[in-house]
């Protein structure tokens, strides 16, 4: 029995029924030869953390664009905790490990520079708008390896369609990496915004730290245990209290943190820079790079340099735009 079949076996006799086995995916979009050390949602695993877009999260923004400090969350950091997270509750509720850490790991690869900010100017300019979701879903389904792409399993590549809001994942273990997300970046958010003296810890209402407590692995704990204790039947929820106060917690993050003049008021600059880019590389797009003069071909100039200026990191595109728009000094040959 090849070492893969024995996984396998294992994930039968020791998952939960609501688990998703690897040996019943859906399969890839293209067939390939299973491996005979690796399950399929492993190879999932190993294909994104291999890939050009994962290790260009670690200069993309989280929340605070471009912060002074080596502490603050990026984009890879972000991914990290998620799978952390993800994991954690899987392992606890039995549901597949390897699925729910591939969907956590490929959640992001979307995402744009300047984190939410770049992402609402690509909106505003593509007709059909633009979510970081669909385009992680682009990157691994067309954009990696030179246009052939991860060829993912279908459950790795629901999850990450559906890791954010609207319709959920049909597996247990992509709604686990949407309650993840959540649960990460709530917390990870609090830190920054007290590492950048945007808040202070006490800011936070008492109302939700009686509940949550007043640290981050207090909070975290809280939550994730909230979720293992009261999820059954494949069906994810927090206990009823716990929910409340994340949801007030929410509302005091979006007025404290996420709509604050002081922490966002470089995000101002996002629309005009990503807007000269897209115009700039519209009328150029012999300047795209190789692997997406394809895409200008199959799909459309808009959707290349969509592709284009979405994979960018938050310095390649500030370095792109001062190449083309700021002059530079006149050098004496």
């Amino acid at each position: 029995m090849l070492i893969r079949e024995q996984l396998e076996t294992i994930e039968e006799q020791t998952l939960s029924p609501d688990a998703c086995l690897s040996r019943n995916t859906q399969g890839r979009q293209r067939p390939e030869e299973p491996c005979p050390v690796r399950t399929d949602f492993q190879r999932d695993r190993d294909r994104i953390i291999h890939c050009k877009a994962f290790r260009r999260l670690k200069h993309k923004t989280q929340v605070f664009l471009s912060p002074e400090g080596d502490h603050y969350r990026t984009r890879l950091t972000h991914t990290l905790e998620v799978a952390q997270i993800a994991r954690t509750i899987a392992r606890a509720l039995r549901m597949n490990e390897d699925l729910t850490e591939a969907i956590a790991l490929g959640h992001d690869l979307g995402h744009t520079p300047f984190g939410h900010a770049g992402e609402r100017a690509l909106h505003q300019l593509m007709a059909g708008g633009f979510r970081h979701y669909e385009q992680s879903l682009r990157v691994v389904d067309v954009l990696e390896k030179n246009g052939r792409g991860l060829n993912l399993t279908y459950e790795t590549r629901n999850g990450i369609l559906c890791h954010t809001t609207g319709t959920e994942a049909d597996t247990v273990e992509g709604r686990i990496v949407r309650i993840a997300d959540r649960i990460a970046y709530m917390n990870h958010d609090i830190d920054d915004a007290i590492r950048a003296n945007v808040m202070k810890a006490e800011d936070i209402p008492t109302e939700i730290t009686d509940i949550l407590g007043t640290t981050t692995t207090s909070r975290i704990n809280t939550m994730v245990l909230s979720v293992i204790h009261y999820s059954k039947d494949g069906q994810l929820s927090m206990a009823p209290d716990v929910q409340t106060v994340y949801d007030r917690l929410h509302r005091f993050m979006f007025e404290s943190v996420y709509s604050n003049g002081y922490a966002k008021h470089e995000e101002t600059k996002v629309p005009d820079l990503i807007y000269l880019l897209f115009t700039y590389f519209m009328k150029h797009l012999d300047k795209l790079p190789e692997e997406l003069q394809q895409v200008v071909e199959h799909e459309g100039e808009a959707r290349a340099v969509c592709d284009y200026i979405s994979g960018m990191t938050d310095h390649y595109a500030t370095e792109k735009f001062k190449e083309l728009f700021i002059p530079g000094a006149w050098k004496v040959n």
